[in-house]
This record gives structure tokens, C-alpha cells and sequence, in this order.
């Protein structure tokens, strides 16, 4: 099988199974997504969305949370990891998008990663989620749904799967792929006990037929 026959497979079982092709974060508009985003790292999406209804409540938007030291948001987030540092970076954007940006989340990915706490990857998300652009944020689960399948090949870095997986992918189902990546990963292909002998692409991955035993 070739590399493009693969993706087509994978791509297509993709399409037809998972319905919702869209982040688990919730939010009400783009500033809070990108606050959910910047609290998501190395954090879960569950933990994320029980810490944002009450900050999301009292905070709803760039300008609102301009106003909040710190110290303010660190008693709503204490419960995520690193809230120290994601109060400063919190704290910090809503002053620069309030100031800068007339509270607006950019579109532009160089200008959003001048923000705090906003690295490549939660740009690239703010990106593909927001403005459906061609962007393929590479998390845990991408990384490893992309080389267990054998949609990458010897990539040994976040973003050699990034180029490995933009090179082949559509540029129209980018968004799309990302978060199937990541559905799949959460829900089948666990870095646990991967839930190999009812997945659907099973006899197209490598990692199932390099360790089928049966």
C-alpha cells in the first residue's frame, strides 16, 4: 500500500465515523476558546471545562478579564496545572488583546504567538478551530495515532509529524484531521491497551499488524 493510498483509507474511515469533527473545549467565543486552549496545556479538556464555566461567568471576554490581576484568575484555575503561570499568561492577553487587538483573537498565527502563553501548537488550534485554516496542531495523541497508523514515518519531533502529516493531508481536511487525530486517540487508540481488535483502520495500521498475535 502506498503512503497515499493510506491516507485516502484513513482519511475517508475518518469522514464517514466521526460525526463531530470539533474540539471538546467548551466556549462562547473566540477569546474564551483561546483561554481554554492555553489552560489545556498538559492538562485535560474534562479538567479545562470544569475550571471555565465560573471563570467564563465573572470573565466572558478580553476586555473583562483586563481588568483581573493574577492573583484573581489563579483562585478560579488553582485547580489546572501550572496556574501560576497560566494566571500571568491569562492576565497578560487580555490586556494585549484589549489594548492592541480591540479585544479581537487574531488570525494571523506569528501575531497570536506574540501573545502569553500562546506557543505553536495552541496558535495552530486557534487557527484551524476558528478560522479553518490550513493548520495542524500536533498534540500527544496526533503524535502517536500519526506513527502507530503509519501516517508518519521516523518522525521524531512535534513538528517533523506536523510537516509529515500537512504534506499529505488535504489542505481542506486539515481542520478537520486534527481533531480526528485526536478523537481517535482518546477514545481508540489509547496509549494504553489501544482498542486495536474493534477499530476500523486496524488492518491499515502498522502498529496492529506488527503486533497482531491472533
Amino acid at each position: 500500500m502506498t503512503i497515499k493510498e493510506k491516507y485516502k483509507y484513513v482519511l475517508d474511515y475518518f469522514r464517514e465515523n466521526i460525526k463531530l469533527a470539533e474540539t471538546e473545549l467548551d466556549y462562547q467565543n473566540d477569546f474564551q476558546l483561546l483561554v481554554a486552549v492555553i489552560l489545556s496545556a498538559q492538562c485535560t479538556d474534562k479538567r479545562v471545562n470544569l475550571i471555565t464555566p465560573a471563570l467564563f461567568n465573572d470573565y466572558p471576554d478580553a476586555k473583562t478579564m483586563s481588568f483581573a490581576s493574577p492573583e484573581v484568575i489563579f483562585e478560579y484555575i488553582k485547580s489546572c496545572t501550572y496556574p501560576n503561570n497560566k494566571a500571568k499568561y491569562l492576565a497578560q492577553t487580555a490586556k494585549i488583546l484589549t489594548e492592541k487587538y480591540d479585544g479581537k483573537v487574531p488570525e494571523d498565527v506569528d501575531e497570536l504567538q506574540k501573545l502569553p502563553g500562546v506557543g505553536r501548537k495552541t496558535a495552530h488550534v486557534i487557527a484551524s478551530v476558528l478560522f479553518r485554516q490550513p493548520k495542524m496542531p500536533v498534540d500527544t495523541h496526533v503524535f502517536r495515532v500519526s506513527a502507530r497508523i503509519g501516517l508518519t514515518k521516523n518522525a521524531k519531533t512535534v513538528l517533523q509529524t506536523e510537516k509529515q502529516l500537512v504534506k499529505h493531508i488535504p489542505e481542506k481536511d486539515i481542520p478537520d484531521a486534527h481533531h480526528w487525530l485526536i478523537l481517535h486517540g482518546r477514545y481508540v487508540c489509547t496509549a494504553r491497551n489501544p482498542k486495536c481488535k474493534t477499530c476500523g483502520i486496524s488492518i491499515y495500521c502498522d502498529f496492529y499488524q506488527q503486533n497482531d498475535k491472533s
